[in-house]
């Protein structure tokens, strides 16, 4: 997000376009439930964070898994 911030204050659009193409799944994958659950999970996912969270937050229901995995690969994040 950095990097695209960056290349569109720059004027750079091309680079702004890939970038934002780049997270685009991401981004939508973390909106999949309520947030910030698919971003803890993400989170954790990249090794970022521990396994576990407090309530009121729930774990990310497993159908969800395979998306935001996927939208992480995608953005080449894991």
């Amino acid at each position: 997000m950095h990097d695209l911030c960056l290349a569109a204050m720059s004027g750079d659009r091309p680079r702004a376009e890939m970038l934002n193409a780049r997270i685009a799944a991401l981004s939508a994958a973390l909106f999949l439930e309520a947030n910030p659950i698919p971003v803890k999970w993400a989170l954790l996912e990249m090794g970022m964070i521990q396994d576990g969270i407090r309530l009121p937050l729930t774990p990310l229901s497993e159908r969800y898994h395979n998306d935001v995995r996927s939208a992480l690969k995608l953005a080449e994040l894991i």
